[in-house]
């Protein structure tokens, strides 16, 4: 259902271009989007890709085996990766509410945020059957940090604005695409690295849907999409930020390579800016140059930090090969 059509011209005042005006005059890319979306989504099976074979029972009310962390092939790195995603996926409950209170239900909004919801609800169904069919990590930790987590709840940075919740998505959601995607490289089990390709394929697809509404925000609203650019690149931080002892686990996929700042530079933020042609973007007003020359101070800076980070991990790294060498 197409609401109104989309305004290509800057014929509004940034202070016209409320939430509920942006939505209604985006409504026919949504529904482009979602057409578009709709025909490139191949559903997948979450079933197909857990070895239940390999599955028998826990310890407690069945009686059967105690868990121990030499009962599974996955590596200790893929093993802190995959808990940080899962618990980052259960948090979908919350995510779906941020959404549907700001983009609506009804329309081609609606469509889009339940189909969202229901393909990422996959996500974490799949990861859980997988870790707890090969017992990759400690079930009763890992009840505990999902009842721990979801808990807490999730509320967004970005929830005041219609346009910042925009923007971060299009950014969180090739983050969260490229997590998935390392995660599978060094979890050292084929079938776990296909099984979040599948995952990765659709975090990509979301990623697609909501880069291109960003453009097309940005053709309409520049001023006020710059600067909604500009704040979330340079305050941004993954939905699982609250996860318990999320700040260790993030140090230790920083260091293994699955997350860290060289990826977030050059894999999430230029390949989003370049598409959109943020540091072309013309005709802005003071606002927005001042958010464009923000954006392009902080991407200088975040390459010279994520170039001194490379440093430190090799340094690291080596010191570690070093050591297991003399052993």
């Amino acid at each position: 259902m197409t609401i109104a059509p989309v305004q290509r011209t800057a014929s509004l005042g940034s202070s016209a271009w409320t939430d509920a005006r942006l939505i209604m005059a985006l409504e026919e890319v949504v529904e482009t989007e979602l057409n578009r979306h709709l025909k490139v989504a191949k559903d997948w099976m979450p079933h197909e890709f857990i070895p239940w074979s390999q599955g028998r029972d826990f310890d407690g009310v069945l009686g059967g085996e105690a868990w121990s962390v030499e009962q599974s092939r996955v590596t200790p790195l893929g093993r802190v990766s995959l808990v940080v995603n899962l618990l980052t996926e259960d948090n979908l409950p919350s995510y779906h509410h941020e959404i549907a209170t700001m983009f609506g239900r009804e329309g081609a909004w609606g469509t889009w945020v339940h189909r969202w919801t229901a393909e990422e609800g996959r996500h974490g169904i799949a990861i859980r059957d997988y870790l707890l069919a090969t017992r990759a990590v400690d079930p009763n930790e890992l009840e505990r940090a999902r009842m721990s987590h979801m808990s807490e709840g999730f509320e967004s940075d970005n929830s005041h604005s219609m346009l910042h919740s925009v923007a971060y998505v299009a950014f969180q959601e090739l983050a969260t695409r490229i997590s998935h995607r390392n995660t599978g490289h060094f979890a050292g089990d084929p079938l776990c690295d296909q099984l979040l390709a599948k995952i990765a394929n659709d975090e990509n697809l979301h990623m697609v849907f909501y880069r291109n509404l960003l453009k097309a925000a940005l053709e309409i609203a520049p001023d006020q999409a710059m600067r909604a650019i500009a704040d979330v690149v340079t305050d941004f931080r993954m939905p699982g930020h609250g996860i318990p002892g999320f700040e260790r686990a993030a140090a230790q996929i920083a260091i293994g390579g699955v997350y860290n700042l060289r990826i977030h530079h050059d894999d999430v933020l230029q390949p989003v800016l370049r598409h959109l042609k943020v540091m072309e973007v013309g005709g802005l007003g003071p606002d927005g140059l001042r958010a464009q020359d923000e954006l392009g101070a902080f991407l200088g800076g975040l390459d010279a930090q994520a170039t001194k980070f490379d440093e430190r991990q090799a340094a690291l790294l080596a010191r570690r090969a070093a050591r297991k060498a003399a052993q």
